[in-house]
């Protein structure tokens, strides 16, 4: 089994504006695994939890089908991690999917607290819209492919865009990251629809492991900007970086370095991109 890495820090990120100031694939697939196998409740709820917070959307079939789990715990915070990761963005049979399935579960579960999460989850569900109609106001970021300077780790840039619209989903999710077209939006459309867009785009820089008695170190430094969209005129820039403790496994390292690169971008984001955004839209 592999070992659980702790990230030991996260190095404090620097953020420099411009102009006028106003961590297999990247976890996910392992939790899902998790979900749908293990024989154990507890390591079940931990699984339906984490995939909540995570706020990728490849977990809601697994979290659509924990609804009926056996067990009452893992049903009520699968039901839970749904009202997450159900958004605007999410493809319209997973959506309609997902409400049949809270719903039922609402009115037949034996459980009284499992019909009242499962109740609360389809209520705000419903309230988030179906994301199908063109928004009027409101923020709009257009989350770039990411990019890497680091020898053989461009794989990870996959992984960073995906940490970081998630983590927008989770911390703003009054800012759309999808346009209802499903395309990029044009500077016409923006203004039409009243919304400001812009534009988030990072590099990992450097990512290094190095030997530490019967562990191993890994540590990442990742840089992001911030910009207007569609101009794409940075007005910020950011860099940060983390260390995380494995085993010595090439599987433990691998994951280290997705943990450390997950870590370090969605600290960025959550710390000090959103905040940047919500000060010029107050």
């Amino acid at each position: 089994m592999s070992m659980r890495f702790r990230v030991l820090s996260l190095l404090i990120p620097c953020l420099v504006l411009l102009g006028p100031q106003l961590a297999s694939a990247d976890g996910v697939d392992r939790l899902i695994e998790q979900l749908e196998k293990s024989s154990d409740y507890k390591v079940r709820v931990s699984a339906a939890l984490n995939l909540g917070r995570r706020g990728d959307q490849r977990a809601l079939p697994a979290l659509i089908d924990a609804l009926r789990d056996d067990n009452k715990n893992v049903r009520g915070v699968a039901a839970t991690s749904l009202s997450k990761l159900v958004d605007g963005s999410t493809k319209a049979s997973l959506r309609k999917r997902a409400l049949s399935s809270l719903d039922r579960l609402a009115k037949s579960d034996k459980d009284g607290f499992v019909r009242k999460q499962a109740k609360g989850a389809a209520e705000q569900i419903r309230d988030k819209g179906s994301g199908g109609a063109t928004p009027s106001g409101g923020i709009y970021v257009n989350i770039g492919p990411m990019s890497s300077k680091a020898k053989g780790a461009g794989q990870l840039t996959g992984l960073m865009r995906k940490t970081a619209e998630a983590t927008f989903s989770k911390k703003a999710s009054q800012m759309m990251t999808a346009w209802p077209s499903g395309k990029d939006p044009s500077a016409g459309a923006l203004r039409k629809s009243k919304t400001t867009g812009y534009h988030v785009d990072g590099t990992l820089v450097t990512l290094d492991v190095a030997a530490k008695g019967g562990a191993t170190l890994v540590s990442c430094k990742v840089s992001m900007l911030l910009a207007t969209y569609p101009e794409k005129s940075m007005f910020g820039f950011l860099d940060g970086g983390a260390r995380v403790q494995a085993g010595s496994s090439s599987r433990d390292i691998e994951y280290a370095q997705q943990d450390c690169v997950t870590a370090v971008v969605e600290d960025l984001i959550a710390r000090k991109i959103i905040p940047v955004i919500q000060q010029r839209h107050p």
